[in-house]
């Protein structure tokens, strides 16, 4: 019984490994680099790869973060789940002020080169909105969909 458990184990380790090294092929080496170079301490490593683009989702100080990289490796913005207090008080100001019939499904904070941008996703039973910050001032809309009645 003990060597079943154990072969069972070992094969698993094995398809683990055999996983992770695969994941590694297909990823952009210069994002790799890249990668540790701009996020020493990151923990909890994944990599996703789409429409020309990579995306390492990883764990740094208790944070769990998004970094996008272009296909030669360079950094394209930073990511983070937010709540909505930790917005810029005049954001929060707005969101409350203009839009109190509407809950928060999403938000995020997005960072590219010296400059900060938030999105917020809001929802009511008839419509869903995305606003976009233009630094820590205002909102602009960035998409508005009507749901569909059932």
């Amino acid at each position: 019984m003990k060597q079943v458990i154990l072969s069972i184990a070992t094969m698993l380790m094995m398809g683990v490994s055999a996983f992770a090294a695969n994941n590694d092929e297909v990823v952009n080496q210069q994002a790799l680099r890249a990668f540790h170079n701009d996020f020493a301490g990151a923990s909890q490593v994944s990599w996703d790869v789409r429409n020309g683009y990579t995306r390492a989702t990883f764990s740094l100080n208790g944070q769990v973060l998004f970094a996008y990289y272009s296909t030669n490796g360079e950094l394209q913005a930073v990511t983070r789940n937010i709540v909505s207090d930790q917005l810029p008080i005049n954001l929060l100001a707005e969101l409350k002020k203009d839009y109190s019939d509407y809950w928060i499904s999403d938000l995020f904070e997005m960072a590219t080169d010296n400059q900060t941008t938030y999105y917020v996703t809001l929802e009511n039973s008839d419509k869903k909105i995305v606003l976009k910050s233009e630094g820590s001032s205002f909102w602009t809309v960035f998409s508005k969909t009507r749901k569909d009645s059932i």
